[in-house]
């Protein structure tokens, strides 16, 4: 069996409405919370100077959406100190039918991989504290379970992974 091929492409303005409707899917939405407010977020971070924005293709086929900030643009982010040039990632398989395999895991070890041999010294994740699927994603992905912290979205299990 050939293993599946990933690309992980800068995301354009044309694919806001795929974006959409995937905040739109209740696994993601589950998480992410109300997906109109959601997309707006989205929508409006797109030119953010501290954020970078991603889809991530199977076979040349969209499944997930993955960003990239620095959380020192947002001063309450509630993960604590971080050191200079550290990146927040979150991220979604938006296609119900691909979520459970492995693609979670994957596609957040390959971008966090890319990040850390490119010199960012630590990437982190905070996904909710009761979201066992993420959490087990990003353990895969080689981060540690770190603390809870308080987010502006709530409570969640911060994940470190250090260069």
């Amino acid at each position: 069996m050939v293993p599946p091929a990933y690309a992980i492409r800068p995301m354009r303005a044309a694919v806001l409405p795929l974006v959409r409707r995937w905040l739109a899917q209740p696994h993601v939405a589950q998480w992410w919370g109300d997906p109109e407010e959601q997309y707006a977020l989205v929508r409006d971070d797109l030119g953010h100077p501290s954020m970078n924005q991603f889809i991530v293709a199977v076979d040349d086929r969209p499944i997930a959406y993955l960003q990239c900030y620095d959380p020192h643009a947002w001063p309450d982010h509630g993960l604590g100190a971080l050191p200079a040039g550290a990146r927040g990632i979150d991220q979604f398989i938006g296609e119900p039918d691909m979520v459970d395999r492995g693609h979670g895991s994957t596609l957040i070890r390959l971008f966090a991989d890319d990040l850390l041999s490119g010199g960012t010294p630590r990437v982190v994740s905070d996904p909710a504290r009761a979201n066992a699927r993420a959490i087990r994603a990003c353990e895969k992905a080689g981060f540690a379970r770190d603390r809870l912290v308080d987010t502006p979205d709530g409570r969640a299990r911060l994940m470190v992974r250090n260069a």
